[in-house]
């Protein structure tokens, strides 16, 4: 019937997929998908035998199909997953389906090719991306490895300088005549191992953005000069420090120990660089929208090689014992913490310029005064009550305390906190809580606590308190907080200032 016949070649045209008809080996019927997709015209795919199309895989698979087409009944013979090959030479990926039809004429195999090109590409892409996924895991696992290591070396080292000369400080004072210069000599000793200790977790965490921030708006040319000459001291005289500030310099917002922090680290690499002396440049400018400040050397510079991992923590050129590896990674954690970026131009012989770029800030009205040196003052008998899950530091600062004047109760958690609390008749004016203790935050004994007594006031105390008490990178607003490890002038300042506040 014509309508049939019309209908059935619309059908076979609005198909997605190639269609060929074969009568044996020989195509005598095609759609214009299957134009298409080989890339012949109609009339070199009509009387032509389907080899034309088959790649050498293909044909592999020929003599089952062609023992299945000879046997089978009509019906479908189900999928393959072949190639074809297109008039141009090139092989592209295919699906071929057949099914037998049994016609007037006699039976014929019709057979629907699918084009998987767009799959195997999206499949490829895939494997692609897992393969560098796989690399990223196996980077982060040895920048871990690298940073863990590094790690172990410093703290062993200085733990092995604390523990041997705490014993030296101990059998001289069980010596029968004890030798008290000899005793300040090997407790300042352990005191300045354990300073190298408290540096190296600063450094660690501002490496990881996790050091506590209070960012202020300040002018860097004045944060600047304000450290000038300690960085002269830290270059010695064979390194000349040259300042050029750029006047009217917007502000930035930062925490002014992290930008010093900033300043030492490059300044001393720079030293580190001109080991025969020379010019050292600090120089600010504007820079769009951002605060520039460049800190320029005239020494060895870096290869390339070097330049490109100078940023990994623990990774540096130095000699053993002379840099721990950790110093431009702080840099790094600091400046990006601070919404900044940095970068890194050098060339072997021909120094180094290391660019720091700072968002500026909206208005300089806002900047911070810079705060007096607090004076460590006694108690007057005012109760504290002292809440830390490590045992030695709870009596440590429970022993300041008491030996400043002041009453304390003292708890190893939340839940106990609150028990001795209740327990107590008379006020409780301060609460000094450790911020992560197991069972209960700091944060949120302070809640309970403050709900129960009004009147008591909160000090936090932490090495690492940013999950807990920050919002939006800063410490939250009306926090205060007591970073440790602290001195005992640390600490006495820090509760006489939230009593007095």
């Amino acid at each position: 019937m014509e309508w049939s016949e019309e209908l059935a070649g619309g059908l076979l045209q609005a198909a997605p997929d190639a269609i060929l008809v074969l009568d044996g080996r020989r195509i005598v019927l095609v759609n214009d998908r299957a134009e298409e997709l080989s890339g012949r015209p109609r009339g070199e795919l009509l009387g032509n035998d389907i080899d034309l199309l088959l790649t050498d895989d293909a044909r592999t698979m020929l003599p089952e199909r062609r023992r299945r087409l000879d046997e089978g009944r009509a019906g479908p013979l189900g999928a393959v997953t072949t190639t074809m090959r297109r008039r141009d030479g090139s092989e592209i990926p295919i699906e071929s389906s057949v099914a037998l039809v049994d016609t007037p004429q006699g039976r014929l195999a019709v057979a629907v090719i699918r084009d998987l090109t767009e799959r195997a590409r999206a499949e490829q892409d895939k494997a692609r991306l897992r393969a560098e996924a796989q690399v990223h895991r196996n980077q982060r696992l040895e920048s871990l490895g690298q940073l863990a290591g590094g790690i172990a070396h410093d703290f062993n080292n200085m733990l092995g300088v604390i523990v041997n000369y705490a014993s030296f400080v101990i059998e001289e004072a069980e010596s029968a005549e004890p030798d008290v210069k000899m005793i300040a000599a090997d407790a300042r000793q352990v005191i300045r191992a354990g300073e190298r200790g408290t540096d190296l977790t600063h450094q660690l965490l501002a490496f990881a953005r996790r050091e506590v921030v209070r960012p202020q708006v300040l002018d860097l040319n004045r944060a600047i000069t304000d450290v000038e000459e300690m960085l002269r001291r830290s270059i010695g005289e064979h390194v000349t420090l040259i300042f050029r500030p750029c006047p009217d310099l917007p502000p930035v917002t930062c925490d002014p120990g992290q930008i010093e922090q900033v300043l030492v680290n490059l300044v001393v690499n720079a030293r580190d660089a001109m080991p025969s002396g020379g010019n050292l440049v600090i120089d600010t400018d504007r820079h769009g929208d951002q605060v520039r400040l460049r800190v320029s050397d005239a020494g060895k510079g870096m290869a390339p090689e070097v330049v490109e991992r100078a940023f990994e923590p623990f990774f540096t050129t130095k000699a053993s014992g002379e840099g721990t590896g950790l110093g431009l990674a702080t840099v790094y954690g600091i400046v990006t913490q601070a919404d900044g970026e940095v970068t890194i131009a050098s060339e072997p012989g021909l120094g180094t310029t290391v660019t720091v770029l700072l968002p500026a800030a909206s208005s300089a009205a806002e900047e911070g005064p810079v705060a007096a040196a607090a004076v460590p003052t006694r108690g007057n008998g005012e109760t504290l009550l002292v809440v830390e899950d490590e045992a030695a530091l709870r009596e440590v600062a429970g022993r300041i305390l008491s030996a400043a004047g002041y009453q304390v109760l003292s708890a190893d958690g939340g839940p106990s906190a609150l028990e001795v609390a209740a327990r107590h008749e008379g006020t409780i004016d301060l609460l000094l809580s450790d911020v992560v203790m197991p069972g209960m935050l700091g944060k949120d004994l302070a809640e309970r606590l403050v709900h129960i007594r009004p009147d008591t006031r909160v000090l936090y105390m932490s090495g690492y308190a940013q999950p807990v008490l920050h919002s939006q990178g800063t410490l939250d607003p009306g926090v205060a907080l007591l970073e440790k490890p602290f001195t005992a002038d640390d600490l006495l300042c820090a509760v006489r200032r939230r009593l007095d506040g």
